[in-house]
């Protein structure tokens, strides 16, 4: 393993996360990678599938031994080993992709959004449904308020905040077809802003239903919101400012109304080409596409924490001179603009078979040729 003082490096790595990764005080890149559940399986070289089901107490004991590892190879014990009972867990509002007729299915390895329609007619006649659609009534699970008294009168506890969302262009995407969603753009620009407007209103409706269930309101509600837009990648600047934007400047604008409040992009895809118009949100962090520059982001937000940007086929290979060159490059890079806000993660999901020796060699790689 590569050597690394982990006493040290944790210390540092403290004073790396104050001000959202920009504290003067820092004397390293911040350490974004904190592993993943799934990450298990390879690591204890134990079957399971990392994207499926794991049972509650398999997956505490699978967790319990990983972090023993852990703390032997990084210093820290990385995930959590509590988990809710089933009973303790709030029934699951509808997924969005079902408003617009959407399905979700699992495949064998993981879940996904399976699309409803694929010509401009169908798409208009299920717009013009979720129109007339109650969304609130759609939105909540028909048992929900039972269980939703059961819990609160046993457990004390609340349901959770829905402040995650795939971003418009993904889910779009998912219940119409990436072509077709372009060709819409060309050949019925009515409808295809007609889609953007719907979907931000399904999203505020899901906002302000989880706000409320939760007993809070917008004003006491705690700020921040997130999109995961793989998808943007595929619009060109001009359709993304009619239909990405729009969405995500009002959400921001309700759930994210201060400047220190969270506003956050991830794309894991080659979207460079938005940057000038993502830069307009003013978002406090971002996790894009591995191709994308540290630099190239910086250009165009200044004051953005960016996590990234290691490529996740590069920290689940288990090159360690390959991870460690990626690092460096990404800890030049950031110094050369004069500023600070890395948070040093994969520009994207960390997958099953990236290893604790992983982690440990970009521990190396920051403490060696990250320090500011």
């Amino acid at each position: 393993m590569k050597p690394v003082d982990l006493e040290r490096f944790w210390a540092d790595d403290e004073l790396a996360h104050e001000d959202n990764c920009f504290s003067e005080n820092a004397p390293q890149v911040a350490l974004g990678i904190r592993m993943s559940d799934e990450c298990v399986f390879d690591e204890l070289g134990k079957p399971g599938n990392p994207w499926g089901e794991t049972e509650r107490e398999r997956r505490i004991e699978l967790n319990r031994r990983y972090n023993d590892k852990a703390e032997e190879i990084v210093g820290r014990r990385l995930l959590r080993e509590e988990f809710p009972l089933p009973e303790e867990i709030f029934p699951e509002y509808k997924g969005i992709g079902e408003v617009f007729g959407g399905q979700y299915v699992f495949d064998g390895n993981t879940t996904w959004l399976k699309g409803s329609c694929s010509t401009p007619e169908e798409l208009e006649a299920i717009l013009d449904k979720v129109d007339r659609m109650d969304l609130e009534d759609f939105i909540l699970p028909a048992n929900w308020y039972a269980e939703k008294k059961r819990i609160q009168e046993t457990y004390g506890t609340q349901p959770p905040l829905w402040r995650h969302v795939r971003g418009p262009v993904t889910l779009a995407t998912s219940i119409f077809g990436a072509e077709n969603l372009i060709f819409l753009y060309y050949d019925a620009p009515e409808l295809f802003t007609r889609f953007s407007q719907t979907i931000l209103r399904v999203i505020l409706a899901y906002i302000r239903v989880s706000t409320r269930e939760a007993g809070l309101t917008m004003e006491t509600a705690p700020h921040g919101f997130s999109f995961a837009d793989d998808d943007c990648n595929l619009f060109t600047p001009e359709m993304y400012e009619i239909f990405g934007y729009p969405v995500l400047r009002e959400v921001f604008a309700l759930c994210s109304p201060n400047p220190q409040d969270s506003r956050y992009q991830h794309s894991d895809s080659a979207m460079a080409h938005l940057l000038p118009i993502l830069a307009r949100l003013n978002l406090t962090g971002c996790n894009f596409g591995p191709t994308v520059t540290v630099e190239e982001i910086r250009r165009y937000m200044p004051n953005t924490r960016i996590d990234g940007q290691l490529a996740p086929f590069t920290f689940m290979r288990n090159n360690e001179d390959d991870i460690i060159a990626e690092v460096k490059r990404d800890c030049d890079a950031i110094r050369a603009t004069g500023t600070r806000g890395l948070n040093l993660s994969t520009a994207g999901s960390i997958n099953n078979g990236s290893l604790l020796t992983s982690m440990r060699a970009v521990m190396y790689a920051i403490q060696q040729y990250g320090r500011y």
